[in-house]
Parts: C-alpha cells; sequence; structure tokens
C-alpha cells in the first residue's frame, strides 16, 4: 500500500474513533498492523485502536512522522483525563518535529516502542492527564510527563525524565530520575523483580505470521531488545484459533480443548459460557481491544492452575445479569508453583457499566501463585451512555482479589468499586504502581461503611493474616461529588507487621470533593483542600 492510501485509512479510522462524547463507548475496534519497513504517515490514535509493527523488533518496522494521542475533541476541554483504551506497540518512531505526543489516561500502554527523539506524555494544551504505562520502551531523547497525575515506566531506557505532578514510579529503567519522593514525586527501583514481554504478531523472514512469546526476566532492566533481539520462542500461526466474526463461547472452548492458542481479532464477543482455559502455557493474545462480554450472569473467563499462561490485549465488558467474576485465574485453594513459568495478565482491562449497565461483583481474582499481572484498568464507570452508572446501576463489590501467594502487579490501576477495590490475601505479595480513584456516586455516609465500622472502605486492603507484603508508588483519590459530605477512613488498611511494608504513598482529594482521613491505617493527616497530596514515605 502507498503512504497516501494508508494515511486515508487511517485518517478515516480516526474520524470514525476519534470523538470521546460518541466513540467512548462505541463497538468499533480496530487494529492497524504494519507490516516490516518505512512509513511516512501520521497516526492519530482513537478509541479501541491499536497501532502495532509487524517486526521481531521495534526497529523493523519505522513511522517517519508520529503516532499521536492529544486532546482532540472540543469536549475535551483541552484535557486528556478520558483517553482510554489505545494502544501502540513493536516499532520505531521518527517525530515529525522532534516530539511523539502519548496523551493517555488509563488502559493506553506504549510498549516496545524505539522513540528516535522525544515523548510528550502530555496533550498540547497542557490540560490535565491521568495516565499511565510505558514497558520496554527506548526513548533517546526526553520523556516529559508535564500535567500527568501519575505514570508507570518499567524495564525501559530513557534519555532523561522531566516532570512530576503526584507519583510518578519507574523500575527497571536507565535514564529515570532519582528516587526523590514526595518532593519531586518520583519512585525509582533499580530493577524489575519478575517481568515477561508481552506475546506479539509478527510476519517473519519468509512472509510468514507467527507468534513470539518472550522470555521471563528476573531483576530486569532496560528493554528486552536492547541487545538486539527480545529472547524467547516463535510459534507458528498453525498453534492459533483465531477469533472472529461469528465465533461463540461454544466454538471458543472447543479450540482451547484441543490445545489451541488463540489470537483474538478486534470485535465485541458476547459469551453464553465462561470461557475456560485449561492448558499450561496457553497463549490468549487480542488486537484491537477485542472485548468478551459475558451473557446472563456466566463468568467471562476462567484459567486452570497451570503454568505458563499467557493473556495480552483484552477488554472485559460486564452484562446487565450480575457475574460473580469476569476473570478467574486459577480455582479457589490453588497452591501449585509456577515461579519458573507464571501466568502473566497483561494489558487486560475491565469495565463494569459505561457502554451498558453491566454487573459483576469481582473484575479480576488471582488464586494462582506466582502471577504476575501488568498493567491492568479495572474500572467500574462514572460515567457513560445515559443509564448505565449509578450506585445502584453499575454494581461491583470489588476490582481485584489476590488469594495465590508470591504474586506481583506491576502497573496496577482500579477505580471506583462499592467496597475494597484491592483485597490482597496471599503471602508475599508485591505492588509497584497503584493508581486508583474510590467511588464518586456514594449517596450517603450509611451506604458506605466497611465491616470494621470504619467510614467508607479502603482502596487498598491486605488481609488480616498477611505476614508479608510490600507495595511501592501508591496513589488514591476521593470525588464524592455526589454527596462531598462523604468521607472515607482510610485509603490503605494494612497488618501492623514488619513484613507488611508500603513506601511513597498518598492521598488527594479532588477539587476538596469529600475527604480521606488518613492514609494509611491511622497514619497520615486528613486530605485538605487545594488538592494537594498527603504523602507518607515509608509504613511503618
Amino acid at each position: 500500500m502507498s503512504s497516501a492510501t494508508i494515511q486515508a485509512q487511517l485518517d478515516a479510522q480516526f474520524a470514525t474513533m476519534k470523538d470521546t462524547q460518541t466513540a467512548q463507548f462505541s463497538e468499533n475496534r480496530v487494529a492497524d498492523l504494519f507490516k516490516p519497513g518505512s512509513y511516512n504517515v501520521q497516526a492519530n490514535v482513537g478509541f479501541y485502536t491499536s497501532v502495532a509493527g509487524l517486526g521481531q523488533n521495534p526497529d523493523d518496522v519505522t513511522i517517519n512522522g508520529d503516532v499521536t494521542v492529544d486532546a482532540f475533541n472540543a469536549s475535551d476541554a483541552g484535557n486528556a483525563t478520558q483517553n482510554f483504551w489505545r494502544s501502540a506497540e513493536n516499532l520505531a518512531i521518527n517525530p515529525s518535529s522532534g516530539t511523539n505526543r502519548w496523551a493517555v489516561a488509563q488502559a493506553a500502554p506504549f510498549r516496545r516502542i524505539d522513540v528516535h527523539g522525544n515523548l510528550a506524555l502530555y496533550p498540547a494544551s497542557y490540560g490535565w492527564a491521568s495516565g499511565g504505562y510505558i514497558a520496554d520502551t527506548k526513548v533517546s531523547g526526553q520523556a516529559a510527563s508535564s500535567s500527568q497525575q501519575q505514570w508507570y515506566t518499567r524495564d525501559s531506557a530513557l534519555g532523561s525524565w522531566a516532570g512530576g505532578v503526584w507519583n510518578m514510579v519507574f523500575s527497571g529503567t536507565s535514564g529515570a530520575p532519582a528516587n526523590t519522593f514526595p518532593s519531586p514525586p518520583e519512585t525509582t527501583l533499580a530493577t524489575t523483580p519478575v517481568s515477561r514481554d508481552v506475546p506479539y504478531l509478527y510476519v517473519d523472514g519468509s512472509g510468514k505470521y507467527r507468534v513470539f512469546e518472550p522470555a521471563l526476566r528476573t531483576n530486569a532492566s532496560g528493554p528486552s531488545w536492547a541487545a538486539g533481539s527480545t529472547p524467547g520462542t516463535s510459534v507458528p500461526m498453525s498453534q492459533f484459533y483465531v477469533v472472529k466474526a461469528g465465533d461463540t463461547a461454544a466454538t471458543i472452548n472447543n479450540a482451547l480443548s484441543q490445545g489451541c492458542n488463540l489470537f483474538v481479532t478486534p470485535g465485541v464477543y458476547h459469551l453464553n459460557q465462561t470461557l475456560n482455559v485449561t492448558k499450561a502455557n496457553t497463549v490468549v493474545l487480542g488486537i484491537g481491544y477485542p472485548t468478551f462480554v459475558p451473557d446472563n450472569g456466566v463468568n467471562a473467563m476462567q484459567v486452570a492452575d497451570v503454568d505458563g499462561v499467557r493473556l495480552k490485549g483484552l477488554l472485559f465488558d460486564a452484562g446487565t445479569t450480575n457475574s460473580a467474576a469476569l476473570l478467574t485465574v486459577g480455582p479457589t485453594g490453588a497452591s501449585a508453583g509456577h515461579a519458573a513459568n507464571p501466568t502473566t495478565i497483561q494489558d487486560v482491562f475491565f469495565r463494569i457499566g459505561g457502554e451498558v449497565a453491566g454487573k459483576a461483583t469481582a473484575s479480576l481474582i488471582v488464586n494462582s501463585n506466582d502471577t504476575v499481572i501488568d498493567h491492568i484498568w479495572a474500572w467500574r464507570a462514572d460515567h457513560g451512555t445515559a443509564g448505565t452508572f449509578g450506585w445502584t446501576v453499575n454494581t461491583a463489590d470489588n476490582g481485584l482479589i489476590v488469594n495465590g501467594n508470591n504474586v506481583l502487579a506491576t502497573g496496577l490501576f482500579v477505580e471506583h468499586y462499592q467496597k475494597y477495590e484491592v483485597t490482597w490475601n496471599g503471602q508475599n505479595g508485591r505492588t509497584i504502581f497503584f493508581q486508583n480513584e474510590m467511588p464518586y456516586d456514594v449517596p450517603n455516609q450509611a451506604a458506605w461503611i466497611g465491616p470494621n465500622g470504619l467510614n467508607g472502605y479502603a482502596a487498598y486492603k491486605v488481609g488480616a493474616g498477611v505476614t508479608s507484603h510490600e507495595a511501592w508508588g501508591l496513589g488514591s483519590y476521593c470525588y464524592f461529588n455526589v454527596n462531598p459530605a462523604v468521607n472515607a477512613y482510610h485509603s490503605f488498611e494494612v497488618p501492623n507487621t514488619a513484613g507488611v511494608k508500603f513506601h511513597d504513598l498518598l492521598t488527594v482529594s479532588l477539587g476538596y470533593v469529600g475527604t480521606i482521613s488518613h492514609v494509611i491505617n491511622d497514619t497520615g493527616g486528613v486530605t485538605p483542600s487545594g488538592t494537594v497530596p498527603v504523602n507518607v514515605v515509608n509504613y511503618p
């Protein structure tokens, strides 16, 4: 295809996917895949759009131009806080002006990118932004966050970093700033304890499509491809079932039962039965935000307690009949060890309400030991199509429940659930970066009292029996706009024991609409006016 033809297609897609008012909760899904080569194009990236290269390594596909997200619409009022559900992956960018702009909020990963220049993570207007996530990426120039409230960067290489509003977190990233939280609010870990880059589609030297499965890394630093190529295993497409329009839960389960991996193409798939991933090393790889909607109250997906399952690039959207859970990894009581080959959950997103009046008691339950949760956004909608959100409409208790031991979360975004947003019962859990907003729509204090009798529910609760847990770089915000008299006693509720350690955490009252009395347990003061954070450097 000529550059002109490609540009025309990109522009037409963007016109459909651009508008925050009409496209945000549409059922349009698209993936723009570039075969190896160089392209002189400008790609503006709208809702439910994935832009990815099909090379084995990022520099096999070069965009001489930009892959851009900005505050595109007049209704955005210059802000980027609703720039959800879009991604860029596995390509190189030579920015037209020397700087590529990626002004996103949640569920918008920027992975395996080689930016030959600078990277701006804020809108051109310098308006509000609430992002975001970078992994396995190199930026030769400066990455600047400016108006971004929070950001997490993992296993990357930056020429330099500038900016920080409340919570900027880095692990395994050269060029990251020093650990200076809270002033500036930068949290930096030299390495990432466990990571595994995402599986991805590519075209080999003979023109055949394959999926690459990167190897596990421990104490990682820098992009996995820094030495020239990501270590791992290449798998032919003959081992994948391609899920496309017309597929049902029955056809997908049949493929899984035969030992197939799944390659899920853009679309919205309604499920009348649970998808059962039962075999070790199964890959479920989605492109273009394929969306699973459970109907009639079924759970959307269940993963067995087996080694090496890889889930990547999926959106679970709750149906109108309550599901007990959208995704469960391992059965209750799962006990096997998976440290050498864990299940990974990457760029997997959950939505309760927004498009339909969805309901699910829990979004993600992790029972399997050693699971790696690498970039999720679990979101109970605070806005959307009329009639799809509200305290008694899109009901959801919990975003994430972790029962397995030795589970690691790198890039955890959980917002607006009605009880504990994160409950962590497993031993030796670790979280690097947490972003939370409490439910906006609490009608009154009596409707939101925790089981301990305190006001509200903590955003992140570590179970009373846990003796070992550690977390870095955590922010929790309130905005009780339905009733600003509502109060939360604290955002983090943990056992008082030496083995449970929290570093660099904060609370904020957005616009002073409601209050949070303490940060963690009884430590940290009440949120003040002026949208000013209350910071705690270490607990205990």
